[in-house]
């Protein structure tokens, strides 16, 4: 079948409630196809295509980071409405392989605009004639290595002729397995809502398991909608968004090169024309892309390098949202948090030390810390209803909920991170081998 099975199978989380998948099925205006460019020197799959044979509107949010990938920069340079298709490679991250690295895109774009465009004259009524500049690119993988120009290329007819009109779960699920690179478990999500009266449909994958710190975006992400918004809508929705989800996780504290999101809108549903995005008709899909993109979110962090813990940290009653933020991902990218964690040890006292390095103002003597529902600190003294052997128990279950109160103001923030075990290392240490 040529799906990434292994990482699948060899899946070490004990994360059962993120292991349970959404049955995403068929959305109009999206065919997908995954299959294998021998990347890997093996089978699996590596090379996934999405195409949008009536084109897509889009919007897309890259890392931040002052070294970016080929294809980000290559994508930033498409001002076009509409795209047609987006090709998302694993195994080689097209960073720091300049000029070249940038042309072998032009010339894959090339070559799939050439493709698509004979394959609309052979589907379509009114075929169009796809440019290359309506391709964009996902990809994943190692920094630094030569681009594998002449696999992916020879491997575009292929990739074409396996396009699936009609989508079901296993064809989401190939794709989801597709883009894994270190990932044990596929990202994927749905929800369906209104749009004013009209039933509309958000579909969702991802892949992210390491460097996963925010800066605007995070991993890589892919959201479809049959809803019809303009590109302009898409991305302050998209924008809007991403605070409370993607930039509200973390697993080892690296931004990546290569991070995306990106939603495509294939304009298949008809409804109410949306023209800003407080219009009251667009608020059910507002709400139910955020929780497609938390979904996700939460996936990518569950599904952390080596995480045995989900773990949630809530900062809460703060002066500012901003100061609830650095002291949430304070606490969440401590290693001496996370490995405390890891090894089940209620050993409050670093919780207490990545308050302080946040270096935001608090009085200690509203200082609140909870596990769970244990209270440990309570007006900045350890409770005096503190029991270590139970606070010790909480510390066994795979979930954990750590609750800082401030309790100087009325802004709060809601982290997501995982715990740092010896796997880590293990997975990171033997990365290229």
């Amino acid at each position: 079948m040529g799906i990434n099975l292994t990482n699948f199978l060899s899946s070490k989380s004990k994360n059962k409630k993120m292991k349970e998948f959404q049955d995403l099925d068929h959305i109009d205006g999206v065919s997908i196809s995954s299959i294998s460019a021998n990347l890997y020197n093996t089978q699996r799959d590596d090379l996934v295509m999405f195409y949008f044979r009536d084109g897509a509107n889009h919007a897309s949010v890259y890392t931040q980071s002052k070294i970016i990938s080929e294809n980000i920069k290559l994508n930033l340079n498409k001002k076009v409405k509409k795209i047609f298709s987006l090709l998302i490679n694993t195994r080689n991250a097209n960073c720091f392989t300049g000029k070249l690295g940038y042309k072998s895109l032009e010339k894959i774009a090339e070559i799939t605009a050439e493709k698509l465009s004979d394959k609309q004259k052979i589907d379509e009524d009114h075929p169009k004639k796809i440019k290359s500049k309506e391709i964009i690119f996902g990809c994943t993988g190692t920094i630094g290595e030569i681009f594998p120009e002449e696999k992916i290329k020879s491997k575009i007819p292929d990739l074409i002729n396996q396009l699936k009109y009609t989508q079901n779960k296993y064809i989401w699920m190939k794709a989801a397995l597709g883009i894994m690179t270190t990932d044990t478990q596929p990202k994927m999500a749905m929800e369906e809502c209104l749009i004013g009266s009209s039933e509309i449909k958000i579909f969702g994958i991802a892949k992210g398991s390491g460097m996963i710190q925010p800066n605007m975006a995070t991993t890589l992400a892919y959201i479809f909608t049959d809803a019809d918004l303009p590109n302009d809508i898409l991305k302050k929705l998209l924008k809007k968004n991403l605070a409370s989800t993607f930039n509200a996780i973390t697993c080892d504290g690296d931004t990546s090169t290569n991070d995306m999101i990106s939603i495509f809108s294939t304009g298949k549903k008809r409804h109410a024309k949306i023209k800003n995005i407080n219009d009251e008709k667009i608020k059910n899909f507002d709400e139910s892309l955020n929780k497609v993109l938390l979904n996700l979110a939460k996936r990518v962090v569950a599904d952390g390098e080596g995480a045995s813990k989900f773990i949630t940290i809530n900062v809460c009653n703060c002066k500012k949202e901003t100061e609830a933020k650095k002291i949430a991902f304070s606490i969440a990218n401590s290693s001496l948090v996370k490995t405390a964690i890891a090894g089940e040890d209620p050993n409050w006292g670093r919780i207490i030390m990545a308050i302080g390095k946040s270096n935001v103002p608090i009085k200690i003597d509203r200082l609140v810390i909870k596990f769970g529902n244990l209270i440990i600190i309570h007006n900045g003294k350890l409770s005096i209803n503190y029991d270590e052997q139970e606070v010790s128990e909480y510390m066994k279950k795979t979930d954990i909920d750590i609750t800082v109160d401030i309790s100087n103001g009325s802004k709060n923030f809601t982290a997501y991170t995982m715990d740092l075990t010896k796997k880590y290392i293990e997975i990171n240490a033997d990365y290229r081998s």
